[in-house]
């Protein structure tokens, strides 16, 4: 894909003159797909994906769960009822768009931040008991094919590499999207499972989120190349730049690219698929994760062009001007977020932990060491009961 239209701005103009000016578009001179300007209105010569309004009108629903999730995970880590969490604020856009482009049967492989992904996937009360400690929130979201998160930086690739692989081999029309951060393109397992894929044709979507820093590290300290998505062509593929703060650039992007890998695109009939890297390009409003403090490493006043381009605000903003929302459905949607992100935390509190768990998952067969503590543990347990067991409040 190439870049769809400008944002019409005056190249001339000093934002600094009127102080109620809109903050500079921090995009507006990089070469990347987008179909939304910052004020919501399509771009000239932009291609608006077919998409109904029902399908419309999802995209921003989900973005504005999305966020109320993490505005709600926040506060609950802060209030000590979860433990450390990745908030997502600014990145909704790739996340929820990219997803809605594929279909239900295609596996999602993410890193930690692409919270859009599972609320796109309606397993939103599922997952949250992860972020308070209990396995069965990464176990659930399997029924939506959902991979577990993932920790160790790029260490998730090759296996996504591996599913679909086996995908194509089985002959399964489906697809794998692998979501991870800039930071991961520095790690050999990004490089290796790039390499596999290209050699292999397997059916991989690689979604790099360039928020532009992997924690503290800036992107001009992460790599020496120009973008991330020219690191496809050393590897035999394609790479494209996307707005990704734009949930209908992103949307767009990723279908095409899911096309690709099934081999469905046109003038591509009888290649087979063939994997693609999409660069997200977009900025994370808040904190790497609640364990960190952005202001040890960046100026705060660098984020507020990057609001501008808040994706819930251009989504519902398109939604307006184009006739399919008013003030009564974005009040209803909003008032659905509340409820939705509601009754996930109702249930997440609601799932009790036993002693055994802390020795499931980790291994097939409990290694003679572990199975003497677990044993140990269990019948301490069953002498002097639970409660001797657990912390005061």
């Amino acid at each position: 894909m190439n870049e769809n239209g400008a944002d019409g701005a005056d190249p001339d103009a000093d934002p600094a003159a009127d102080p109620a000016a809109p903050a500079a578009d921090p995009l507006a001179d990089e070469d990347l797909y987008r179909v939304l300007g910052p004020d919501g209105s399509p771009l000239p010569g932009a291609t608006v994906p077919d998409l109904s309004d029902e399908q419309f009108r999802a995209i921003y629903r989900d973005l504005v769960v999305t966020r109320r999730f993490d505005e709600r995970a926040v506060s609950l880590q802060r209030q000590g009822r979860i433990g450390t969490y990745a908030p997502c604020a600014g990145q909704e856009g790739s996340a929820v768009g990219s997803t809605h482009a594929l279909a239900d049967r295609d596996l999602i492989s993410y890193q930690y931040r692409e919270h859009g992904a599972v609320v796109v996937r309606d397993l939103l009360a599922e997952y949250l008991p992860y972020w308070m400690g209990h396995e069965s929130g990464t176990e659930a979201i399997e029924d939506g094919n959902v991979f577990p998160l993932n920790i160790g930086i790029a260490a998730h690739l090759p296996h996504a590499v591996g599913a679909a692989w086996a995908f194509d081999y089985r002959d399964e029309d489906r697809v794998v999207a692998c979501h991870f951060g800039d930071g991961a393109t520095s790690e050999g397992d990004f490089h290796e499972a790039m390499n596999f894929a290209g050699v292999f044709d397997t059916p991989t979507i690689f979604c790099c989120h360039n928020n532009g820093w992997a924690i503290s590290i800036p992107e001009s300290r992460q790599t020496a190349s120009d973008t991330f998505a020219q690191k496809a062509t050393a590897y035999g593929f394609d790479g494209v730049r996307v707005d990704g703060t734009d949930p209908l650039a992103s949307y767009a992007v990723t279908r095409e690219a899911a096309e690709r890998a099934r081999g469905d695109t046109a003038g591509t009939e009888g290649e087979g698929p063939r994997p693609a890297l999409i660069e997200f390009v977009e900025y994370r409003f808040g904190a790497h994760t609640t364990a960190d403090d952005p202001t040890a490493y960046r100026d705060p006043d660098d984020v507020d062009p990057w609001r501008a381009l808040d994706p819930l605000d251009r989504m519902e903003a398109f939604l307006r001007e184009t006739g399919r929302i008013d003030d009564e459905g974005v009040a209803a949607i909003r008032e659905e977020a509340d409820d939705v992100v509601a009754d996930a935390i109702d249930f997440a509190e609601s799932v009790e932990a036993g002693p055994s768990d802390m020795f499931g998952d980790a291994y097939a067969e409990l290694p003679p060491e572990i199975r003497r503590q677990r044993d140990e543990l269990l019948a301490a347990v069953e002498e002097h009961g639970e409660d001797a067991f657990l912390r005061e409040e």
